[in-house]
């Protein structure tokens, strides 16, 4: 079943990123559990891009792929789990890496999945560990970050906060 059967699309803001030739893009997954704590993963520390910090799951669209459908995608690959409901849209992030890759566009939303919540799938081979991070865990999110890279720990601690 391809990726794009396993979400429901109503619940997406109809104004949706778009995506123009040329650019790149990304997606991003803030998953919350039942307790509103969001799920985060440590990327491994040889990774070429942000090695050693904490990451939603997520990742670089597809030649020919929507953006809904690499959301979908991704996370079945990071975490084994499915996409069940694209809820509030986060917005698009501009952002270049260190890694040569260039300017990049992330449009991040909040999801709901469906799988086993205490035991995620990861690709240990791209992170090291991961975590449910709720209002007070937020400032780990900082780890491994320089002054104004705090990108992912803005995203969550703004959906945490707002799910209190």
């Amino acid at each position: 079943m391809p990726p794009s059967e396993h979400h429901d699309r109503s619940a997406v803001t109809p104004a949706l990123p778009v995506m123009r030739a040329g650019e790149v893009w990304t997606v991003g997954a803030v998953i919350l559990n039942q307790r509103g704590q969001a799920f985060a993963q440590r990327r491994s520390s040889d990774r070429r891009l942000f090695p050693d910090t904490w990451d939603i799951v997520g990742g670089h669209v597809e030649p020919g792929e929507s953006l809904l459908d690499a959301l979908a995608r991704e996370i079945t690959e990071e975490t084994g789990w499915r996409l069940r409901r694209v809820g509030a849209f986060l917005g698009v992030s501009t952002w270049t890496g260190d890694d040569g890759g260039g300017r990049r566009h992330e449009a991040d939303w909040v999801v709901e999945v469906d799988g086993d919540l205490v035991h995620p799938a990861l690709e240990w081979s791209k992170h090291s560990a991961y975590g449910w991070f709720g209002a007070d865990e937020l400032d780990r999110l900082k780890e491994n970050r320089g002054p104004g890279e705090f990108l992912i720990h803005d995203l969550i601690a703004g959906v945490v906060r707002g799910a209190r």
